[in-house]
């Protein structure tokens, strides 16, 4: 029996971006993170956009989650930029103390998309160039 699909990663060119769709356990959130550091090393990813606009509620399992997930993918030469996240869950993170420690933000897939594509940003972080 197979249900809805929780979390989408499409590739485009040398990026990921996947979308989560639905509040994830900690389970289902720990194979996200294995599906999505997989799919880095298979397809050679320089960026990863992760889409968390769906996401009413992040626990602070979660923030800690998608903060392990972009370390994973920096030490694997991948870049990772979280967007959509909505005001009320912002809200929610700064009051409880939570956040997404170093990991770039950005309003939208646009606006995370084109992060990648700055210089400084994915393409540069390959060559070894710190951003900033």
């Amino acid at each position: 029996m197979t249900g809805p699909k929780l979390v989408s990663i499409l590739r485009q060119g040398s990026w990921l971006i996947a979308s989560i769709h639905t509040a994830l356990d900690d389970t289902q959130m720990l194979m996200f993170q294995h599906d999505l550091i997989d799919q880095i090393g298979r397809y050679r990813s320089r960026g990863v956009v992760i889409d968390v606009a769906a996401l009413d509620v992040l626990d602070s399992f979660g923030a800690r989650t998608l903060r392990t997930i972009a370390e994973m993918a920096r030490l694997r030469g991948a870049e990772t930029v979280i967007v959509g996240i909505q005001p009320d869950v912002a809200f929610a993170m700064v009051s409880l103390g939570m956040d997404t420690g170093t990991v770039p933000t950005a309003l939208d897939l646009e606006e995370g998309l084109e992060y990648l594509g700055r210089p400084g940003g994915a393409r540069s972080a390959r060559h070894g160039r710190a951003a900033g």
